[in-house]
């Protein structure tokens, strides 16, 4: 997993409450047993006219002009703003895959549904919760100012505006560690690696059939 410290990014605002895990990917999409390919169609049905497919050639599409990641004021954008309760609906992990691959690394809204939170650590992005006057504020200045970026510093734990205001944010600290050193759940296992082969190694010493057992 990539690993998060200070990023700098494009906004690009997503000015709708509740929005499902099914907007966000939707489900056809989850057919695919592979864990890559899901950006390209985050947003699938805003972001494109007509109805999409896994494996379909997206040039061969009709994007939607009016969908805002569609406009090129927010190309690239890097730093995703979300009103509240983002990421709610079903507990498909294919949303925050198809964020995170589609470029964002950083979300920020008053709320998010609890298990795309938790996904969103596990897979390398950051959300950011604010208050609901703060996101409100960064919706104005989104509108108000094309170009506008953040920094966001997951060390110092703040959201840095361009003209240097700060705005702090709450993380718990071993969600924190984990992003800072880029390690997923295989990452953090991986930790304990000579200590795994050590007991395997005692395991078969004292039961040497499971050698044969886990031959089978």
């Amino acid at each position: 997993m990539e690993k998060f410290a200070v990023h700098k990014g494009l906004v690009a605002p997503i000015d709708r409450e509740n929005v499902d895990t099914d907007a966000i990917i939707p489900k056809q999409f989850l057919k695919s047993i592979r864990k890559t390919g899901f950006g390209q169609n985050l947003f699938d049905e805003w972001r494109y006219l007509d109805h999409g497919e896994p494996g379909e050639d997206i040039s061969k599409r009709q994007p939607n002009p009016d969908f805002v990641l569609n406009q090129p004021r927010y190309k690239n954008a890097s730093v995703l703003l979300a009103r509240k309760n983002f990421g709610c609906g079903s507990s498909r992990e294919h949303a925050p895959w198809a964020i995170q691959q589609y470029g964002f690394r950083a979300l920020i809204a008053p709320s998010f549904a609890d298990i795309f939170f938790n996904n969103c650590f596990k897979n390398g992005l950051l959300p950011i919760v604010l208050p609901e006057a703060t996101v409100a504020k960064l919706f104005d200045e989104v509108h108000a100012f094309p170009g506008y970026t953040l920094t966001v510093d997951l060390e110092r734990q703040v959201v840095v505006k361009a003209q240097g205001e700060e705005i702090p944010f709450e993380v718990q600290a071993f969600r924190k560690y984990c992003l800072l050193n880029g390690f997923d759940d295989i990452g953090l296992t991986l930790l304990k690696s000579e200590k795994i082969k050590a007991f395997e190694a005692e395991r078969l010493a004292t039961k040497p059939w499971l050698a044969h057992t886990l031959e089978r």
